[in-house]
């Protein structure tokens, strides 16, 4: 299956969904084409009972340049709304996806590309991947989820430091700095991506969801709060057939085969 929108392309194999940045030509910069085939993407993804894992990169030579800045010349506040605000129901759409999401990146990760990235569940990088938050070298303030993020992943000095500053660091510092899970050589990062999303489509995903969930709602809630929310989604996965599964498999001490459900 494939969208319709060619800025992003939309491939569902079983239970991998697989979204794929395509203007290679531009590094995958953001246009309005390219915020609503994402969005358009994350929507049709949201309603596929049949997904368990997404999977994002980008085409050609770079995961996200930022958005394109030929587009943002000269806009005037309606036509930065009309790229900002579908890329910002995707993101927000994303988050709440209850499964997890791996986002593989290289060459330029830059601007909302980044903020993009970091709303992913998982960001895995090749060797040489450049990041730059970018938004104060254009004169802007950061969108596409980076001032929500970045501060819970590196706290509020890294944050206006990497934002503020806008200087480049390298894959191994996005590592040190905990904004990504694994680095992987160049020529690996592909079959990296598709190895954790391999793994992840045979896991138990209402669980997934459900602990999706409870880490991104965390820090607005008090210890009471979150208590209950555990409890809450704890009983409602003993309620699942992976529950079932699970137990069954551990008790006669073998390995458990997770359908989703």
């Amino acid at each position: 299956m494939t969208a319709e929108n060619r800025s992003v392309l939309l491939a569902i194999d079983g239970a991998i969904a697989r979204v794929s940045l395509n203007r290679p030509e531009a590094l995958n910069a953001l246009t309005v084409d390219l915020a609503q085939g994402f969005l358009q993407a994350m929507q049709e993804i949201a309603i596929n009972t049949d997904i368990r894992v997404v999977l994002i990169n980008g085409l050609g030579r770079a995961f996200c340049a930022g958005g394109d800045l030929s587009y943002l010349d000269g806009a005037t506040a309606d036509k930065a709304r009309a790229l900002i605000d579908p890329l910002h129901e995707a993101i927000e759409l994303m988050t709440q996806l209850p499964l997890p999401v791996v986002a593989g990146v290289h060459g330029m990760v830059a601007g909302a590309g980044v903020s993009l990235a970091l709303a992913s569940d998982f960001i895995l990088a090749a060797e040489g991947t450049r990041f730059n938050l970018a938004y104060t070298g254009i004169g802007t303030s950061p969108d596409a989820s980076a001032s929500w993020h970045l501060p819970r992943l590196v706290g509020i000095n890294k944050s206006l430091e990497l934002l503020l500053l806008s200087e480049p660091f390298d894959a191994a510092e996005a590592l040190q700095l905990r904004l990504i899970n694994r680095v992987h050589p160049a020529e690996q990062l592909q079959d990296a991506c598709e190895a954790m999303a391999q793994k992840l489509a045979v896991a138990p995903t209402f669980a997934l969801g459900q602990t999706k969930r409870l880490v991104r709602e965390s820090p607005q809630a008090t210890l009471k709060q979150q208590l209950d929310a555990e409890r809450e989604s704890f009983c409602a996965c003993t309620q699942s057939q992976d529950f079932s599964t699970g137990i069954r498999a551990f008790l006669n001490r073998q390995k458990p085969s997770f359908t989703g459900r």
